[in-house]
């Protein structure tokens, strides 16, 4: 019985001094690993240290305190942490290190911004902490460029290496210094900062629950603050591997879109500051962000930009807009949405609901906002139902913008008509608004203004549609007259389209429609022919040189009568004082007199005489005339002609009229 109690007590003691034994070279061997990973940031130019490195064998818990790295870049950017602990350590194989769980306590970020400003960026986070954990075991090798885009790649590239089911930080603190009064300083923080399974490089989301910002200036002698506050930011499905592609010098010549987000989405954001106006949205979302490397050359848009305070030459202005554009033609943005703005200034403010847009190639596919109210001091607020822009051509603009940009050379003019080219259309609905001071509104229904088909810098192709109506006004000398006849306001249904045809070289007016509420509705087609192209052209010499082959084509005229007979009728009686069937009489007879010296010179003149004394004769009748060249008719000539004699002009025609109820 006492051999075997020795025999037990001697395995206990061999077990336990080969289990501290074992403990102790692993140790051993462990801050060997600890100190070879800070060699090789030494190696690379930088500086690292470390101190009490410790290894608790039984829980495989790893503790290294006080570190302290900077980096060889410049300007470089300095770590430290009081310590980090990793607890339930391995190597799975000889290139990775896992962990159960890691916690960094006490982490600090010093960096600098050399762009603009000597920014000094510094970031503070209590603790932040890991589960499920694994990454690469040595450091990856330093970029052979030490600019601000390889650097930030080469984090990318580190960051897409891990896999942790979740990365946890409860508070992030930060300060930013420009050390010029005039850019001034912030202050800034983040709470629960949380990443989530991340493997492969990809993140399946990012939340952070608060961000709130402080920012003070100097400007002339007199201290500006500006404090925002973010709620509930989220990136759904983050890239990280196509984020590090897309800033790859190496992939200069990659057209292909790489998508690095699948939706960012916030709550609700606010800005407000001491003097200037309040600004709040209720929140935002945007879907598949992404770009393509060919165009998000940053490292050559940065290198365009002059150090300091600078004010770049008219030539580098050129570069800057030419590389921004580059930028804009590389992003992609889905779809766009920010809900719920809002505007809140002494003198009023506005809401507005939403605002909408895509950005594909350089081009938003349609910019719109929704829902605005504008309040004033005084009268009645403004409202807008939508507003949008047809395909905004920004990197075009920018472009253009940029030849703009030299005050010795003014930009030419077939410069500025392109500008029309840069957008395809705009629409308005449902804009309501004071009319002057007749404490009535304008209202708006539809405004919708569409062109293309350019030739050089100007469309041969366009549509507008209009539907308005508003008060009339007392004191305008053209509008006194339908107030006479008892209208108060008039209502507008317009729509009127034109086209050239290279073809067949003609042009027309077609639609063209025009409605005067409770007056009379109008139909018209009007067409040119051997229309030239050159007719298009930004030389008015040339223009006008061209216009000279135009000939007029068919004309036709539909008038239905709404009203507007019996007002002018009724408006004639007041004026001469007599009844209105005598008014009435007396006005198809002055056209019928009038007739009678046109049929001298147009036989087909009687016709249109009768359809046009009958539509005066019987109220709400339609009316419709056509006019058919006789022959080649130049549309110069024929414009000059019915300024200074109409009657020979309509003589040129063969005229037809009719009348219908």
């Amino acid at each position: 019985m006492v051999k075997i109690l020795l025999g037990l007590v001697a395995a206990v003691v061999i077990v336990v001094g080969g289990f501290f034994g074992f403990e102790y070279y692993t140790q051993h061997r462990i801050t060997r690993e600890v100190d070879a990973a800070f060699e090789q940031i030494r190696a690379s130019g930088g500086k690292a240290s470390h101190g009490k490195v410790s290894f608790d064998l039984k829980s495989r818990t790893l503790r290294v305190e006080d570190i302290a790295t900077e980096s060889a870049s410049q300007p470089p950017v300095r770590v430290k942490v009081a310590s980090i602990n990793a607890s339930g350590v391995g190597r799975p194989d000889a290139t990775r290190f896992s962990a159960d769980a890691i916690e960094a306590i006490d982490l600090e970020i010093n960096a600098s911004m050399p762009a603009g400003a000597d920014w000094q960026v510094t970031y503070r986070v209590p603790r932040i902490a890991a589960k499920d954990f694994s990454g690469p075991a040595s450091l990856p090798r330093p970029p052979a460029s030490s600019s601000t885009i390889d650097q930030y790649r080469l984090l990318i590239e580190q960051f897409g290496a891990l896999t942790a089911s979740s990365i946890t930080a409860p508070s992030v603190a930060g300060t930013m210094n420009s050390g010029n009064p005039a850019l001034g300083k912030g202050e800034f923080a983040y709470s629960n900062l949380t990443l989530r399974n991340m493997k492969a490089g990809k993140i399946a989301a990012v939340t952070l629950d608060r961000m709130t910002f402080t920012a003070t200036t100097q400007l002339k002698g007199k201290s500006e603050k500006v404090t925002g506050e973010l709620a509930n930011l989220a990136a759904q499905d983050v890239d990280m591997v196509a984020a590090a592609a897309i800033l790859d010098p190496q992939r200069a010549n990659d057209d292909q879109y790489y998508r690095v987000y699948r939706q960012i989405s916030a709550g609700a954001y606010t800005i407000t500051s001491g003097q200037g106006p309040a600004v709040r949205i209720e929140g935002l979302t945007a879907d598949d962000i992404g770009a393509r490397p060919s165009r998000l050359q940053l490292a050559a848009l940065l290198a365009t930009i002059p150090p300091g305070t600078a004010q770049p030459t008219p030539a580098q202005a050129r570069e800057m807009m030419e590389r921004a554009a580059k930028i804009y033609e590389g992003m992609r943005i889905g779809n766009a949405e920010i809900r719920g703005l809002s505007m809140d200034m002494p003198e009023g403010g506005f809401k507005l609901a939403s605002m909408r847009f895509s950005l594909e190639n350089g081009k938003t596919g349609e910019f719109a906002v929704e829902g605005f109210d504008g309040r004033t001091p005084q009268g009645p607020p403004v409202k807008l139902s939508r507003f949008a822009l047809k395909s905004v051509d920004i990197a075009g603009l920018l472009r253009m913008t940029a030849q703009f940009s030299n005050p010795a050379q003014p930009p030419s003019p077939d410069l500025a008509l392109g500008m029309i080219s840069l957008l395809e259309g705009a629409e308005l609905k449902g804009f309501t608004a004071p009319y002057k001071n007749t404490g009535r509104p304008l209202n708006v229904d539809l405004v919708s203004l569409d062109w293309g088909q350019f030739v050089g810098p100007i469309p041969s192709k366009a549509r507008l549609i209009a539907k308005m109506s508003g008060p009339l006004d007392t004191t305008h000398p053209g509008q006194r007259m339908l107030i006479a006849t008892g209208l108060d306001k008039l209502a507008l249904d317009l729509d009127l389209g034109t086209v050239w045809t290279e073809a067949s070289r003609s042009f027309v007016l077609e639609p063209a429609t025009v409605e005067l509420g409770g007056m009379l509705k109008a139909f018209a087609r009007i067409s040119l022919a051997n229309v030239p192209r050159e007719v298009f052209s930004i030389n008015p010499l040339q223009a006008a040189a061209m216009a000279t082959q135009i000939e007029a084509g068919g004309i036709e005229l539909t008038v239905r009568d709404l009203g507007a007979v019996d007002r002018a009728v009724a408006h004639y009686a007041r004026m001469q004082n007599i009844s209105r069937d005598a008014a009435r009489q007396a006005i198809v007879q002055d056209v019928r007199d009038t007739g009678a010296k046109t049929a001298a010179s147009n036989p087909d003149a009687d016709a249109m005489v009768d359809s046009l004394a009958r539509f005066i004769e019987t109220p709400g009748t339609t009316l419709t005339i056509k006019l058919t060249p006789l022959g080649k008719v130049p549309a110069m000539q024929l414009f000059h002609l019915l300024q200074t004699d109409p009657l020979i002009a309509l003589s040129q025609f063969r005229l037809e009229a009719a009348t219908a109820l």
